[in-house]
């Protein structure tokens, strides 16, 4: 199958790649002496980071042997790192059919569906790992988090606490040639945490993982010169949190974003401490039992609490607009709370943030180590906006707009705005999160969200967004600079 070993793995590939090829010409010995070379190299290319040359390896290992397990494991696990999910779906599905009873497969499997929030097809898989292997622990980490989402809380925590039981600090591999940076990231087992490995490079740090909802005062720390919290989601994480804070009893190191200031961003908590800044607008937001929103009288008790209709109702601990609906009337309950998961659900006031042409605009600033970075003007028609669902790809006059933004913010957003994102940045004390905004017709600044879950994502290939490159990696760059100088 001649091909660059620099090109994408297309789907036609894959169908050759599992299909038994003639080998009339070869001895078996042969046959098995390239295999085992083909294995070597590709863990050689992985222990080195080549992974393009890994794939190519993984690539001619399954044209000889389409049903080889650890080479269809392999390659789901690098086409699912470099974000080609269908594709790497389509792998693990194969390993799965090929050995029905592997456990590793099933949990790879299922951790593709999780990625796409198909949180019921990913607990079969992962029930079914736990009946061949009754203490396979990725299979018990996995329903830790799937049951969170599938709000079954308890049954979570009871997986969760047999998947960490033996350890739940975890070295990850370092790369690099010199001593190292040791650094622990504190982790969620239920989701919500900063991405922050495009940060910690491998080569410069020396990462511990620690599960800190299962961490105890008595479990000893690795030698260690920084702590990064990356627990990010206050709603979703609370245990986690507090297993953070009583982590940082025993370690003198500098804390990138306390537990306790992440503590304090919870949705309802954030929306009735920034009230009472200047230039801002907050949403009234409470946390309601779904049970109260299903009684015949919740448009009456929602009145009650304050709200008017149109209003927002969302699921907490979800991001990029999942499970997020604009509701008209209290008729249109029902069919949202068939639509949304959660025993509890956030109730929010919705703020216009249409400009004078009727259009929709999200502002997103990055707070990092006490300066403020501008990170995108999302323009859309629609009041639910994120910048890879707004109307920038075929709008040269929305990214003339992002540009704009992210190369003068204080100007295009004049200095009363500019005055309360440096209040709010002041109040929420965070080493690192972000700031989603709107700006009404009266110039205050309407908040959307203010927390450390921000996701600094990198700009496409196109050529279109080249202008957004310098301002994101200025960002990346001080993420990176922040983490060295507390480091030292």
């Amino acid at each position: 199958m001649p091909r660059s070993i620099h090109a994408p793995v297309e789907k036609q590939d894959l169908d050759i790649m599992l299909q038994l090829y003639p080998l009339e010409n070869h001895s078996a010995s042969a046959i098995d002496g390239r295999i085992s070379q083909l294995w070597k190299n590709g863990l050689q290319f992985e222990a080195v980071r080549c992974e393009r040359e890994a794939r190519e390896s993984w690539l001619a290992l399954l044209e000889l042997e389409p049903t080889h397990l650890g080479a269809l494991n392999r390659l789901g696990g690098l086409l699912a790192r470099a974000s080609e999910n269908y594709l790497a779906r389509e792998v693990f599905s194969e390993a799965v059919a090929r050995h029905p009873a592997d456990a590793m497969s099933r949990v790879n499997l299922a951790n593709l569906l999780i990625k796409n929030d198909q949180f019921g097809q990913a607990r079969a898989h992962l029930e079914e790992a736990l009946a061949i292997d009754p203490n396979f622990d990725p299979a018990h980490a996995g329903l830790a988090f799937v049951l969170s989402r599938l709000d079954e809380p308890e049954l979570a925590v009871r997986h969760g606490r047999i998947a960490f039981r033996r350890q739940c600090i975890v070295g990850a591999r370092y790369r690099g040639d010199g001593q190292p940076i040791p650094v622990l990231e504190l982790i969620s087992t239920r989701g919500g945490n900063i991405r922050v490995e495009a940060f910690l490079s491998d080569r410069i740090f020396q990462r511990y993982l620690v599960a800190a909802e299962f961490y105890e005062p008595a479990m000893p720390l690795p030698p260690h010169r920084l702590v990064l919290n990356a627990i990010g989601d206050a709603d979703l994480s609370g245990p986690a949190l507090a297993g953070a804070a009583a982590l940082l009893a025993n370690t003198t190191a500098p804390v990138i974003n306390p537990p306790a200031a992440v503590m304090a961003t919870e949705r309802a908590a954030i929306a009735q401490r920034l009230k009472a800044v200047g230039g801002v607008r907050t949403a009234r937001t409470e946390m309601v039992d779904r049970e109260l929103l299903a009684a015949p009288d919740a448009g009456t008790m929602l009145l009650e609490l304050g709200f008017v209709f149109p209003l927002l109702l969302r699921s907490p601990g979800f991001h990029g607009g999942e499970h997020f609906v604009r509701l008209e009337s209290p008729e249109e309950l029902p069919q949202a709370l068939e639509a949304l998961p959660g025993h509890e659900l956030l109730a929010m006031e919705y703020l216009d943030a249409r400009g004078l042409d009727g259009k929709y605009r999200k502002y997103r600033a990055m707070m990092i180590d006490e300066q403020l970075y501008p990170l995108h003007c999302a323009v859309s028609r629609h009041w639910k906006i994120h910048f890879f669902s707004a109307d920038m790809a075929d709008s040269p006059e929305h990214r003339a707009e992002d540009a704009a933004f992210l190369a003068d913010m204080p100007t295009v957003l004049g200095p009363r705005v500019m005055a309360a994102l440096h209040s709010i940045q002041s109040a929420l004390g965070l080493d690192y999160g972000g700031i989603d905004f709107g700006v009404d017709r009266q110039g205050n600044l309407l908040v959307f969200e203010a927390n450390a879950t921000m996701v600094i994502l990198p700009p496409g290939s196109d050529a279109k967004w080249d202008y957004r490159r310098p301002a994101v990696e200025r960002v990346c760059r001080a993420v990176h600079a922040m983490l060295m100088a507390r480091a030292k």
